[in-house]
């Protein structure tokens, strides 16, 4: 059976790994290529995309695809979306494993945005020290607040992104845990977080952290995407898969 896994997530690496070595499965994994060096994992891996959802179908088609996996990133709305047209475009069958996001709880101060870009006012006037952790390529509007002293953790550099603002930087991959996140908040003097509501448990570490530190919260919520069969883990993927190679062989 021939799977297309569309990747980038923790989520993917699991089913990668739960499938790895099965006959029964020839599995491809797809990564958009916006990380320079990503996880090694033990299948076949694509980097780049395919040309929108025409592009897509035709890749679903020409390799005799039997069932298309999402497991991109919740903010990953583009591909979401293509890949909900490829599959019905294809008459492939198509899985998301979406995260549930997260929820607020008792001692978080949250001010929820619609996007990145509304998460710039939302810090205020006065100059702040602002820990930002919604990604290198997102990183770019934050020039229009140039008051605030940042600290920005990416995997990959930051680059020019934020010219003549004060910033400092740590390149990391997580998961990052509640302690270490504290830490980092503490060391650096951190007053505001601004982060993407990604749901998940590898980098829910920085919203404990500015619980227990009492640090507001910038939170940007997650987009909506295409309303398609979804399960929240890979085992319950895995699951879905074998179900439908069961169906596939007539058992």
């Amino acid at each position: 059976m021939r799977i297309l896994i569309l990747g980038g997530t923790t989520e993917a690496a699991s089913l990668v790994r739960l499938l790895a070595g099965r006959p029964d499965f020839d599995v491809t994994l797809s990564l958009a290529g916006r990380t320079a060096a990503p996880l090694a994992l033990p299948v076949r891996t694509r980097i780049g995309g395919f040309g929108g959802a025409d592009g897509l179908a035709a890749y679903l088609r020409e390799h005799d695809i039997a069932a298309l996996i999402d497991a991109t990133h919740p903010f990953a709305k583009v591909i979401s979306r293509n890949a909900a047209l490829a599959s019905r475009e294809a008459g492939v069958p198509l899985l998301a494993i979406r995260r549930p996001a997260w929820t607020r709880e008792p001692g978080d101060d949250w001010h929820e945005v619609d996007s990145v870009a509304e998460a710039v006012p939302a810090l205020g006037d006065a100059p702040r020290r602002v820990f930002l952790t919604v990604g290198r390529l997102e990183l770019a509007a934050f020039a229009a607040a140039p008051q605030h002293r940042y600290l920005v953790r990416t995997i990959e550099p930051v680059g020019d992104a934020l010219p003549g603002i004060d910033v400092t930087a740590i390149e990391a991959r997580g998961p990052f845990g509640a302690a270490e996140d504290e830490d980092v908040m503490r060391r650096h003097g951190v007053e505001r977080l601004v982060t993407k509501n990604s749901g998940g448990t590898a980098t829910y570490g920085k919203i404990a952290a500015a619980r227990a530190l009492s640090l507001p919260v910038v939170i940007v919520r997650q987009p909506a995407l295409p309303e398609v069969a979804r399960v929240a883990q890979a085992r319950d993927a895995l699951a879905w898969l074998e179900a439908h190679r069961a169906t596939d062989r007539g058992v």
